[in-house]
């Protein structure tokens, strides 16, 4: 909006850079420029303020496809006002002399004509595809006849506005029929995630086998190896048993052989010893052939006084003393 400075008689008019003010007198165009600023009077002057900076037209809007669905369409037309005296021509963009408001809305107006030629194109388009078709093409394709017919279009030209860009963020259907038609992706979707989670249970169970049949494999040349071990020691156990027996047979022999031979010692021994008695015996026999019988009885009775026990009182009987005397009388007189 344009600053005005109210002053008696005339007033003074001040632009911003983005607007295009025409002062017209008389019917004919006295001063135009962008950001001007100038003096005029009230009561003579009429003046134009056209934007000619880049605008933003927000649309929203319903459409119908070639199988009767109700879609919603949501896009952004940015536009701008290049020829501003065509503009202000053919729209009301007059502001009053003395507040610089416009007299109408005239952006309202150029709105309400994007608006109507955008939906034109687009529901021209859509009316011609199914809603699976249209939902399926996405936003592009109403973008590009939106640009396009906007671009083209006979009365924007005229009116000296031209279309810098077209945006459509959105191309939706009614809450319900979005639903159903994300149904059989929805589906598809857990299908494919089912498959996923039993190809991963699968493999997962081929891994859990793989890993017990190792296991197992493990477990089996673990029980040839204890067996081989066993025998092993078994044959080492019994080897050391046979060594251990044929060392004691040998040690036995040797025993046995080094008795006999101490028992064949012992025995030659006594026999020598014996013989050797025998010998001496046969001496003393010898010896003791010729002796008188009374000097054999006198060393008898020394030989037993000597080896007889301490005796502290002797008893002699008649008897014994005559016996004796009689035999000692005989022997005398053998002797003799």
């Amino acid at each position: 909006m344009a600053d005005i400075a109210r002053y008696p008689f005339v007033r003074h008019l001040r632009a911003s850079g983005t607007t295009h003010v025409e002062q017209i007198r008389n019917g004919r165009t006295v001063r135009s420029g962008t950001g001007a600023s100038f003096w005029f009077r009230p009561l003579s002057a009429v003046l134009n303020e056209v934007p000619v900076d880049d605008r933003e037209l927000p649309l929203l809007f319903h459409a119908r496809t070639s199988d009767f669905q109700d879609v919603t369409v949501q896009a952004t037309i940015t536009f701008r006002v290049t020829d501003p005296a065509t503009a202000a021509g053919r729209i009301d963009f007059s502001i009053d002399p003395d507040n610089g408001r416009w007299r109408s809305t005239p952006l309202d107006q150029v709105a309400g004509l994007l608006t109507e030629s955008a939906q034109q194109y687009a529901i021209d388009l859509l009316a011609t595809a199914d809603l699976p078709t249209a939902m399926a093409g996405g936003v592009g394709p109403i973008r590009s006849v939106i640009t396009d017919g906007l671009r083209r279009d006979e009365r924007l030209a005229a009116t000296g506005i031209t279309v810098v860009g077209v945006r459509v963020v959105a191309l939706r259907p009614e809450p319900e029929v979005e639903k159903a038609l994300r149904t059989p992706t929805r589906e598809q979707v857990q299908q494919e995630a089912d498959r996923a989670t039993f190809e991963r249970r699968a493999l997962a169970v081929e891994r859990e086998r793989a890993i017990g049949e190792n296991e197992l494999q493990t477990q089996i040349e673990l029980a040839r190896r204890e067996e081989q071990l066993v025998g092993q020691r078994g044959s080492n156990a019994r080897r050391e048993a046979e060594e251990n027996a044929a060392a004691g047979a040998i040690a036995t022999d040797a025993e046995a052989r080094r008795t006999v031979t101490l028992r064949q010692a012992e025995a030659e021994g006594v026999r020598l010893t014996g013989a050797a008695h025998a010998d001496a015996e046969a001496a003393k026999v010898a010896a003791y052939r010729d002796v008188p019988q009374a000097v054999l009885m006198t060393m008898a009775l020394k030989d037993l006084a000597a080896n007889l026990p301490d005796i502290q009182t002797l008893v002699l009987t008649p008897d014994l003393v005559s016996k004796a005397l009689a035999q000692l009388g005989t022997g005398a007189e053998a002797t003799k």
